[in-house]
């Protein structure tokens, strides 16, 4: 208790030299605030969520103008040629959520991708025009901001184009973009116009990148909405684009396109309750199957980052992820999953019941018919965000790859995704290398792509507690969990639960992934010695979050420090 006392009084301290605003690069010291909080991949897109928040807008006012100054400061991933999820919790209301994921093409069909031979041809269901969905990123945003939203449209779309017209310092990673633009300008000859200098040459660190086009698309969004994208001139673009590169999508695919919101799923977690989204995204349902898994196990004094609570913790992941193989995908092509039963206690009893507690399980694929992973991009972005009265956001959206299909809209200036690579591209066939072909996401026209995104919401009492999510392409799931339990279990911080080491178990391949530097010897011996097969990677996610100390009355925010220009803004 004087610890948490002493805690309280030197965040206290803290806000006294930070009361007009701050910007905190990630660590394992949280950022407090008093009223409102902004936590992104890049510092300049938090702060202009925090100042929308100053002037007296709420979240989602905050989370409109965060997630346009992405789309100029992040082109890897934050967009207006993409799409995402994003769970609402109002401060005095029942949450909600928004599902403005990607749409497959009128034209598109199930074996589109296939050669003479029934394999992918050129790898076409990931580069080129033919990979791209149909954006959703400007319709949900608009959607969620005409119910929700409290300041002017246009004010919160405007500090984006600002930024797009004045121009940012290019980071470490724009610049390695930059060379490879460079490097195949001649395939991508609308990609290189925005991405080198003028006289041709690739960006270099701390160069200032200016787009214009983007800045005249960003601003027919401010003044007409998402007519300003769906119709007229952006749409036209885009249409002409696709039609001279033999691409799918119309005119007719961009006017009929809707996002919906849509009830999240929910679950409870040793007294806190859990808000994630649907289908087509499958963190919600994952995430609260495991948590109900674990829930009959007492972590905390299995130890955190043990043996023994890691081989828990996987075996709970191995068994989520095989549901979610076969199980989930896009709800309006598929109504009878059964998300009751996979996000029941009961189900989690079953499954608790097949673990053993010293060893390692066998992921076998014919017991859960087959149905294996297929490849999702790591490069992603997550953002959360609550305001004064306590309203919270968790928002997660994307291109698929990073920087997407890499293929620029000519006279648009925005990035296009690669989305349709979610989808099972060669119907039937699952192998174990990770090739999935199971019919629940099997392409169709207007259907929505199977994701791992994974915006959450924790809350006590019925107000907001934790506000997390991370990109990571199927990674992310499995870090939010552990977010969710360094929290919950380990009495961890925001920060120290973000920047703690993870870990990631997908069913198949049967490998548990390890960020190499984060585990003991010891430790990995005493894993491996139950029957686990390990291997290593650098990182693992670049978590975003908020934690609520309702106590004091304050907010603390944490930028994963994995994310080099992420930043937490609050005031």
């Amino acid at each position: 208790m004087a610890y948490k006392k002493f805690l309280t009084g030197f965040y206290t301290l803290v806000l006294c030299f930070i009361s007009l605003g701050v910007l905190a690069q990630g660590g394992r010291i949280p950022t407090p605030a008093e009223n409102g909080m902004v936590v992104s991949s890049h510092y300049l897109a938090s702060e202009i969520g925090r100042d929308i928040l100053k002037q007296g807008g709420n979240a989602m006012d905050a989370t409109v103008a965060t997630a346009f100054g992405l789309a100029v400061t992040l082109p890897s991933a934050g967009n207006i040629g993409g799409g995402g999820f994003m769970v609402y919790h109002p401060a005095n209301a029942d949450a909600t959520a928004f599902n403005f994921r990607e749409k497959a093409p009128l034209a598109a069909t199930r074996e589109m991708y296939l050669g003479e031979d029934g394999k992918i041809k050129d790898n076409a269901n990931h580069e080129g025009v033919l990979s791209v969905g149909v954006p959703g990123t400007v319709a949900g945003l608009y959607k969620a901001h005409q119910k929700y939203g409290k300041l002017e449209w246009a004010k919160l779309v405007e500090p984006a184009i600002k930024i797009a017209q004045s121009g940012f310092a290019v980071s470490h990673g724009l610049a390695d973009f930059s060379q490879w633009v460079f490097d195949n300008k001649e395939e991508y000859s609308s990609t290189a116009k925005v991405f080198l200098k003028k006289d041709g040459t690739p960006l270099k660190r701390g160069d200032i990148l200016v787009q214009n086009d983007l800045a005249e698309t960003l601003k027919r969004i401010r003044d007409k909405g998402p007519e300003g994208f769906y119709k007229g001139k952006t749409a036209q673009l885009i249409a002409d684009f696709m039609k001279a590169h033999d691409g799918l999508i119309t005119k007719k695919d961009l006017e009929v396109y809707e996002a919906e919101e849509v009830e999240p799923i929910k679950g409870n977690y040793r007294g806190l309750e859990v808000i994630g989204m649907p289908p087509p995204s499958s963190g919600g349902v994952a995430i609260v199957e495991m948590l109900n898994i674990l829930e009959g196990f007492n972590l905390k004094e299995e130890g955190h980052n043990s043996a023994s609570s890691i081989h828990l913790i996987t075996e709970a992941m191995r068994r989520a992820f095989a549901d979610r193989a076969q199980f989930l995908g896009d709800p309006n092509f598929n109504p009878d999953m059964p998300l009751d039963k996979l996000t029941s206690k009961e189900y989690a009893e079953e499954l608790r019941k097949t673990i053993e507690l010293k060893k390692a399980s066998v992921s076998d694929s014919t017991r859960f018919n087959a149905a294996h992973l297929a490849y999702e991009s790591p490069e992603t972005t997550h953002f959360s965000v609550i305001d004064k009265d306590g309203n919270a956001i968790s928002i997660t959206y994307t291109l698929e790859h990073s920087y997407g299909s890499k293929i620029v809209v000519e006279g648009a200036g925005f990035l296009l995704n690669n989305e349709m690579g979610d989808f099972n591209a060669i119907p039937g066939l699952t192998n174990s290398q990770g090739r999935i072909g199971t019919l629940p996401n099997q392409i169709e026209p207007e259907k929505r792509m199977l994701s791992s995104m994974s915006p959450i919401i924790l809350t006590k009492d019925n107000k907001p507690y934790l506000i997390i999510g991370s990109p990571g392409g199927r990674t992310i799931i499995n870090t939010v969990l552990l977010v969710i339990l360094n929290v919950v279990d380990y009495d961890l911080d925001i920060a120290k639960a973000i920047e703690s080491p993870r870990y990631h178990h997908q069913w198949f391949p049967d490998v548990t992934f390890f960020e190499e530097w984060g585990f003991s010897p010891d430790t990995m011996e005493l894993y491996k010695s139950m029957g686990h097969e390990t291997d290593s990677r650098d990182s693992q996610g670049r978590a975003m979050g908020i934690m609520i100390d309702a106590e004091n009355n304050l907010y603390y925010g944490a930028a994963d420090s994995r994310s080099y220009d992420g930043g937490a803004a609050g005031y």
